[in-house]
């Protein structure tokens, strides 16, 4: 276990939660919260004071479909250069990894902003296409070189999604009992606190917004554990010092006007509505769905998981990485059968890293 930057306070966090006497699970949805709880032993600590965490959806690689990403395989096939951030490139499906087609000859780059693919088209007569991948915190990215202007070569493939939606579906589902929520802060920072006050009036939910630092974690477990003693259920916001009630103004501006919902399926999940980013009909020029429809249109069917892949009940916070029988076996960094063990916010690569190895 990682020593904590400030044991004394992590300390009497936790003998204060203690004292609260409760017995609950919480859910967080970010893949940087179970990096920390992780990485520093908080699930063992937490455990120990009767909380337990469980990861919900928030790996925005892990969520991206198989169909998804069979698209952006298909593009580089036929000849377009395909940009996508690095987490993106082994991500398996049964018609092989965007890995696998840049090994047989096709130009797929990795990139580390939106602004690398813009450049590469700027500076080629190829087609460029930018798989645009993340919830809130990186679709504002995405929208502003759209607004700004970019090369009549380029286009986004938008695998954009947004956090509500996936919440709403696991309420609705039933599939597991939390009894509270641990809200991702890089999403609010963009966000504000708006979006999550509906789970608390209707489903009597308590949330903390938190911070990524161990101690924001156990901060936000305690500011939980005492909403439910108190019979509260609130949205508070242990983030302060970088979330404010309304969010970035200018970046939630942004977003709504490039981009618009659409129903979409998750991995592990049905079609959840409104819980996609589409480009707006002033940005079809760009839209690569719109572009390149004609080679989309021969997306192989391929399926959601590799038969014995568990990376859906996983996401939806039923078992632990640790549960699956492949973990670590038939399923390892080296050979991932699913996204929860390829990209470093899926919990199944930060179990292999930091936890049980098998």
């Amino acid at each position: 276990m990682f020593k904590l930057r400030d044991g004394d306070t992590a300390k009497r966090i936790l003998k204060d939660i203690k004292a609260l006497n409760v017995d609950c699970k919480f859910m967080h949805v970010c893949g940087t919260h179970q990096d920390t709880m992780v990485r520093f032993g908080l699930e063992e600590l937490l455990g120990e004071v009767g909380v337990e965490i469980r990861q919900g959806p928030g790996c925005p690689v892990c969520v991206t479909t198989s169909t998804e990403m069979a698209a952006g395989i298909t593009l580089a096939r036929s000849g377009k250069t395909v940009c996508v951030f690095g987490d993106m490139m082994k991500v398996p499906t049964t018609i092989g990894s965007l890995n696998d087609a840049k090994a047989d000859g096709a130009d797929v780059r990795i990139v580390y902003s939106i602004e690398d693919a813009v450049r590469m088209a700027s500076l080629s007569d190829k087609d460029v296409v930018f798989m645009a991948v993340g919830f809130e915190t990186t679709s504002p990215t995405t929208a502003i070189p759209l607004n700004k202007g970019v090369p009549k070569n380029f286009s986004v493939y938008s695998c954009h999604r947004i956090v509500p939606p996936a919440l709403e579906a696991i309420f609705e589902m039933g599939e597991i009992k939390v009894d509270g929520f641990i809200q991702p802060g890089h999403v609010s920072v963009i966000t504000g606190l708006g979006i999550f006050e509906p789970f608390s009036s209707k489903y009597k939910m308590p949330q903390v917004v938190a911070g990524f630092e161990p101690l924001d974690l156990l901060m936000a477990s305690y500011m939980l554990a005492k909403q439910i003693k108190e019979g509260r259920s609130e949205v508070e916001n242990e983030y302060s010092r970088l979330v404010r009630r309304d969010g970035n103004p200018k970046a939630r501006e942004l977003l709504e006007r490039t981009f618009e919902a659409a129903d979409r399926a998750w991995r592990g999940f049905p079609v959840i509505k409104k819980s996609a980013l589409i480009l707006k009909k002033e940005f079809e020029a760009h839209d690569a769905t719109k572009v390149h429809e004609d080679i989309l249109k021969d997306t192989p069917e391929v399926e959601d998981e590799p038969k014995g892949c568990r990376c859906g009940e996983v996401l939806r916070g039923l078992i632990r990485s640790e549960e699956c029988p492949m973990f670590g076996k038939a399923c390892n960094p080296n050979k991932p059968m699913g996204p929860c063990m390829v990209s470093h916010e899926g919990n199944c690569s930060i179990a292999f890293r930091f936890g049980g190895r098998k």
